[in-house]
């Protein structure tokens, strides 16, 4: 699976209005795609203007359930989108921001007395709100004249998710009132010095305990050394969510069948409690699955499969062990805290298992409360007990790992990775059916670093219906996160804006954006995040509105600046200290070679491979190179590599190392360096827009020569040390800082016109 590869645009308005003139589009259909969010016209990553078909148009409407297929269906679509507030009594989610007046509507028959109350969360006191004067013409509504009554929201309501009320005539309506934060405040330590930490691809970084898979243990031992030794205070990591429960499961971690539960594969077997009290022949057994999955970490790609079916068989063992009362009674209150949502993943677990892949299921159980569904529940409720357990102990070792890296010395700890979306068979998208758009998938348009578009196969949230289901599904999902890190990265955050959607059956091409509701969206991030004391980072790579980065640095969300792709109006790489000041920083990311690869042209030679250029290979080549001696002419200009002229020969370790000088002389927040920077490394974890052809998510961590390398081989290397410590933030808040919404040279890197490698990679 392939996700968006940013790109920078020329600075050039992005209006998702209707276009002023079209011969495609009739006026209706323009009208009606304003409505619900679907633009009608971009611009695209060559700075041109593009009108998007009447057809893509039609299909994304029919994927929201509005049938614009004939003009009289089209003006009778335009009629119910007239009327779909008016008959609501009250909206079912109202998000506002703590400090700012905001108001809410209110429809009842015309003239007809009603009372509208909030009860808070936390206490559960009653605040009645007081009507607004303010006139609205009545309507006339389904035979019935209609009136809209103002209330205006207490504007010091706490924090939180409050209860809204309304009374007409006996009876009671509820919606929810959500109050967050103005701004998401950093931690003091990260506010004052900054933080440098460690971005990890979990499963390839395997040590000589791993069962073929790096886990969480492994990432709790790596963390903890970067700490001690490297004064590292974040390890980031790939999203760990949950793949499917059978082989073969997918390799891409931004493709997992729930972004709300974890995948069991990253448990480490032997830190389950019941393990230490097995009966000897029940050790034998795992010992034995131990020993087969463990001759696995020789191979330089990660086997999931056959890692997966040792580590469960183990897992078996150890469920079919009696819990001890204390432990039973944790289980008890773990399930009753993550509710119908987990019952729902454990059961959709169980149904793969009994049936195998959705393809194959049959009609009754399509859905959570299907009959068929139920009596597999009843029928196998000892499988959905075992993936409720698995889930139990993935959220007790998720909070020892964040535990011991707290307890050696870092100030944020773990941030884990929220994917852009799921798996379209998977336990989200089967047990949150009406949540997503069906017969589309995300994607992304052409750009300069996946000149072809995009299609990620997955479909998108619907944004009518998450504000139906109150914002609910995303809050479960980001609090799941969140729960046990000291951060969270949003995978191509520009998706809670607008997302590229394109009809199932049609290009990359010939889709186009629909719009989110942003400000409940990132009002909601903020809110759990608060609650949490997480920092937030947003992958805000890619073709991106120029407002948008501006917004996001005003609420408190950190952006993302990767070097490669940080360039000033006339081309040449922007100076460190013009980075922006709130943004997760570093040399490269997990869709570009490692910094040595990238260097040497891995990137270059997989891309011409793979046949993923649609320019001439030398005129690409030519301009990578161009990007690279105007990068090494910085470095010169700074001081971090040898002056002696550009003819001066300097090794590629002592490159590799003023790069990330160079970033770490920025006044960015955070700073990360890539655990396979740290070795060596030259081999891409993943290129975008491949699938098959590429060993994607798949490779493990080696050295300069491919061979497999070990964690044991990161605590031990001399270059790890060396490139761990050009990172240290000790002295940070003393070094020039930008402000948080930068001058014109250091603002949106995607509103400047690059080429080719320059080019950003957001890919997954």
């Amino acid at each position: 699976m392939a996700r968006p590869s940013p790109s920078h645009p020329k600075v050039l308005p992005v209006n998702d209005s209707v276009p002023s003139s079209s011969s495609e589009l009739s006026p209706d259909l323009a009208d009606l795609a304003h409505r619900h969010g679907v633009a009608t016209e971009y611009w695209d990553w060559q700075g041109e203007h593009v009108t998007v078909s009447a057809e893509a148009i039609r299909a994304v409407l029919a994927a929201l359930d509005v049938d614009a297929s004939m003009p009289e269906t089209t003006r009778a679509a335009l009629a119910e989108a007239d009327l779909r507030e008016w008959r609501r009594r009250i909206p079912p989610v109202r998000v506002v921001t703590q400090g700012v007046a905001a108001t809410v509507h209110v429809h009842v028959p015309h003239g007809d007395a009603v009372r509208v109350w909030v009860e808070t969360e936390e206490l559960g006191d009653e605040r009645v709100l007081a009507q607004v004067d303010r006139w609205v013409d009545p309507r006339e509504v389904d035979g019935r004249l209609t009136g809209e009554a103002t209330f205006a929201v207490p504007i010091d309501l706490p924090l939180g998710w409050h209860t809204l009320r309304v009374e007409h005539d006996g009876e009671v309506s509820e919606g929810w009132l959500v109050v967050t934060p103005a701004r998401l405040e950093l931690p003091p330590a990260v506010e004052a010095h900054g933080a440098a930490g460690l971005m990890n691809q979990v499963y390839s970084v395997r040590s000589r305990r791993s069962w073929g898979v790096g886990d969480l243990a492994d990432v709790a031992e790596l963390g903890a050394w970067g700490a001690r030794t490297l004064d590292s205070d974040f390890m980031l990591i790939n999203p760990v969510h949950a793949a499917e429960p059978t082989p073969p499961l997918e390799a891409s971690p931004y493709l997992p069948t729930s972004r709300r539960f974890v995948n069991p594969i990253y448990i480490r077997v032997e830190d389950v409690p019941e393990f230490a009290e097995l009966p000897a022949e029940d050790r034998a057994r795992v010992d034995g699955f131990a020993a087969q999955a463990r001759r696995l970490n020789a191979s330089d790609e990660i086997d999931r499969d056959t890692a997966w079916e040792l580590k469960e068989q183990a897992l078996r063992i150890l469920f079919g062990r009696p819990m001890s009362i204390r432990r039973a009674a944790l289980f008890e209150a773990y399930c009753e805290r993550e509710g119908r949502g987990l019952v729902d993943f454990a059961t959709w677990s169980a149904l793969v298992r009994v049936y195998g892949g959705a393809d194959a299921w049959p009609e009754d159980v399509q859905g959570p409360d299907s009959p068929g569904t139920i009596r597999v529940r009843e029928e196998h409720a000892d499988e959905v007990s075992f993936a409720m357990w698995l889930q139990w102990v993935l959220d007790t070792q998720l909070a020892t790992a964040q535990r011991e890296l707290r307890d050696a010395g870092m100030s944020v700890g773990v941030v884990q990775d929220l994917a852009v979306g799921v798996h379209p068979t998977g336990a989200d998208a089967w047990s949150l059916a009406s949540a997503f758009a069906r017969g589309i998938t995300v994607g992304a348009p052409p750009d300069p670093y996946n000149q072809r578009g995009q299609d990620w196969s997955q479909p998108p949230w619907r944004p009518d219906r998450l504000e139906e289901l109150g914002y609910g599904p995303f809050r479960d999902m980001v609090r799941a996160a969140m729960r046990h890190s000291g951060g969270l990265r949003i995978d191509h955050i520009i998706g809670l804006f607008r997302l590229w959607w394109v009809p199932a059956g049609k290009a990359p091409l010939e889709g186009t954006y629909v719009r989110y509701d942003h400000d409940a969206l990132i009002g909601i991030l903020m809110l759990e995040a608060q609650r949490a004391g997480a920092v937030v980072v947003g992958e805000d790579l890619g073709t991106v509105e120029p407002w948008v980065r501006d917004y996001l640095a005003e609420r408190g969300v950190l952006g993302t600046s990767i070097l490669w792709f940080e360039n000033s109006e006339n081309g040449m790489p922007r100076a460190p200290e013009a980075y922006r000041r709130l943004c997760l920083a570093s040399v490269t990311t997990h869709d570009l070679p490692p910094t040595a690869g990238y260097l040497t042209g891995e990137h270059m030679r997989i891309r011409e491979e793979l046949d993923l250029f649609t320019r001439p290979v030398e005129v690409e080549r030519a301009e990578d190179d161009a990007a690279q001696e105007r990068m090494m002419k910085a470095l010169r200009m700074r001081g971090l590599v040898s002056d002696l002229g550009e003819d001066a020969e300097v090794g590629l370790e002592d490159v590799v190392e003023a790069l990330h000088r160079y970033v770490s002389e920025a006044p960015a927040r955070l700073v990360g360096i890539a655990v396979p920077d740290l070795v060596g490394d030259r081999r891409a974890m993943n290129q975008p827009g491949t699938h098959r052809e590429y060993p994607n998510w798949c490779l493990s961590l080696a050295g300069p020569d491919r061979s497999p390398l070990m964690l044991e081989d990161i605590v031990s290397s001399g270059l790890a040390r060396r490139l761990g410590r050009a990172v240290v933030r000790g002295d940070h808040a003393q070094r020039p800082e930008s402000t948080d919404t930068e001058s014109t040279d250091a603002k949106s890197t995607d509103a400047k016109s690059t080429t080719g490698s320059t080019a950003a990679a957001d890919a997954t």
